[in-house]
């Protein structure tokens, strides 16, 4: 089959770009480079281009058929989105509406959808399952929402069957070392305690006050690999049966920042030095995912099931380039 994925040149993108090759398939990348880097996508072509001018991705499907899309381009930063609404609901929304569009206009009709498990905003009961209250408590949650019955609007009116997959926390890297997650800034609990292993800075920890046993936020960590893997069983799924589904993506146990942040040190063989402040606006006690229904209807099993595990395939990646990507 043939795949293109926006955001490909992005830490999940590009990794899961990989994997679909690995699997006998040809893909297309098509990416803004505002986040991602170029050296990610390889030989894979790339289309350099934004969501939010139609010209752009209409002229993709102009030159070529796709089998799928894969959606992955987003601003993605929860905190981030709440100071700049705008930018997050104009390049989230307007960017996934012209995509669909244009693949109604040129009738590629399989659209599998990176959302996130920040829909539920703070859980009422655990495992969140899909059935849960919906409550984005965020611009960058509330952006997902929205496309997500965007989607299920363009499947009513034009028949572009979709997987929305809302993710819980991804993370992990290419085990060899090869790709791996390079933001700036990075925010994400691994790779920052990693860099702070390796440089011997402080690391901070928000709140140690939260309704949990070691007082730390929990959450549920599945690897970039099991995502990728969930999205080729996507698009499976759909042309087999017709039928559109949403699906949680987590392994279906938290693991709270220190039980994290111990993993660290154990798979670096490094102390780190932890230090805690204030709690973040918005973070909920704990969050983690029934999985059932993704196993069910995907035939999909988690290969990164420990938080161990997950590290290890990270620490392989950030030891080897602590700065990212040379770009």
């Amino acid at each position: 089959m043939k795949f293109l994925i926006t955001g490909g040149a992005g830490y999940i993108g590009s990794i899961t770009n990989v994997y679909i090759q690995s699997q006998g398939h040809e893909t297309i990348v098509f990416d803004s480079l505002i986040n991602g880097h170029r050296e990610s996508v390889g030989k894979t072509p790339l289309i350099i281009g934004d969501l939010c001018n139609k010209d752009e991705i209409d002229a993709v499907f102009q030159d070529e058929r796709f089998d799928a899309v894969i959606h992955f381009a987003a601003f993605a930063l929860a905190g981030e989105s709440m100071e700049r609404p705008y930018d997050y609901l104009r390049n989230n929304i307007n960017g996934t509406l012209n995509l669909l569009e244009s693949m109604r206009k040129y009738d590629c009709k399989t659209l599998i959808f990176s959302s996130t498990c920040a829909v539920y905003g703070f859980p009422r009961s655990l495992p969140v399952t899909e059935e849960s209250p919906i409550s984005p408590m965020s611009i960058y949650a509330q952006s997902k929402r929205s496309c997500e019955e965007i989607i299920d609007w363009y499947e009513t009116l034009h028949g572009i069957k979709s997987a929305k997959l809302r993710y819980f926390n991804a993370c992990g890297d290419m085990p060899d070392g090869s790709l791996g997650e390079d933001h700036a800034p990075e925010t994400h609990i691994i790779p920052v305690a990693l860099l702070a292993a390796i440089v011997g800075k402080p690391f901070s920890v928000f709140g140690k006050d939260y309704n949990t046993p070691d007082g730390t936020c929990i959450r549920d960590y599945i690897h970039v690999l099991d995502l990728a893997d969930a999205h080729l069983k996507a698009v499976s799924s759909i042309l087999k049966t017709k039928e559109s589904l949403t699906v949680n993506l987590g392994v279906g146990k938290g693991y709270s920042n220190l039980e994290v942040l111990k993993a660290v040190e154990k798979v670096t063989g490094k102390t780190l030095n932890i230090q805690y402040k204030e709690r973040r606006a918005g973070d909920p006690d704990a969050i983690y995912a029934d999985n059932t229904k993704a196993k069910a209807i995907l035939g999909w099993e988690p290969q990164y099931k420990t938080i161990e595990s997950i590290i290890e395939t990270a620490w392989a990646w950030h030891s080897k380039h602590p700065n990212g990507y040379k770009e």
